[in-house]
């Protein structure tokens, strides 16, 4: 399994209107090919009296990327939503622009420009995030420990999931895959080597993008 990978927070959308022509750009997280097409169908069914329902999608599952000009001028609509979403680096994720043409011709240049920009402001509301495969981990800690304990997980770069208080305190935490040996290091050193991690299973979890 890969150890991180980009997506989108979130299904969302965001529009914009490029001489008299309204532009709609919807976004959805997915991870396979089924729900993309169902999303694409859904938006085709709710524009139904649109000019257009450009898409493009990408799935790790298969390295698969499809994409539709939805009868604009071949490579003016798809191939350019599809090149955000690539050069994005985002992954199980489909994205469909609307238009609604507004009687002004735009021009080979001009649909490239505004399928991209309608594609990059649906990617921005959606909100890019990094997937980052994680130890699903676990500390039990007395009461007089756990304040330093719950300050060392996100120190460490995990993300406290839950927090049981019974005769002594379990939390339990996301912690990305490789961070773990740093973090018992330090654990080991504020408990004098009482406390450890305890890791119960994996998953995946949503962290802010790291700069590029």
């Amino acid at each position: 399994m890969e150890a991180v990978y980009r997506t989108v927070e979130k299904e969302a959308c965001a529009e914009f209107v490029e001489r008299r022509s309204r532009f709609v750009g919807y976004i959805r997280p997915v991870t396979e090919e089924g729900q993309a097409q169902a999303f694409i169908a859904a938006k085709k069914k709710e524009h139904w009296d649109a000019s257009h329902n450009v898409y493009a999608y990408v799935l790790r599952e298969g390295q698969i990327r499809r994409y539709s000009d939805d009868g604009e001028p071949q490579g003016t609509a798809g191939v350019p939503v599809l090149d955000v979403l690539l050069k994005e680096g985002l992954t199980d994720v489909v994205v469909v622009v609307t238009r609604y043409f507004g009687g002004v011709l735009l021009g080979a240049g001009g649909l490239v420009r505004a399928y991209s920009h309608g594609a990059k402001i649906a990617v921005d509301a959606g909100g890019p995030v990094e997937m980052r495969l994680c130890d699903q981990a676990r500390i039990v800690c007395e009461y007089t420990q756990y304040g330093r304990v719950a300050s060392l997980v996100p120190e460490a770069g995990g993300m406290v999931t839950d927090t049981r208080y019974t005769d002594r305190v379990e939390m339990d935490f996301l912690l990305p895959r490789g961070l773990r040996e740093p973090m018992q290091k330090q654990l080991t050193e504020l408990s004098a080597g009482a406390l450890s991690i305890e890791v119960t299973g994996e998953q995946y979890a949503p962290f802010s993008p790291t700069k590029k």
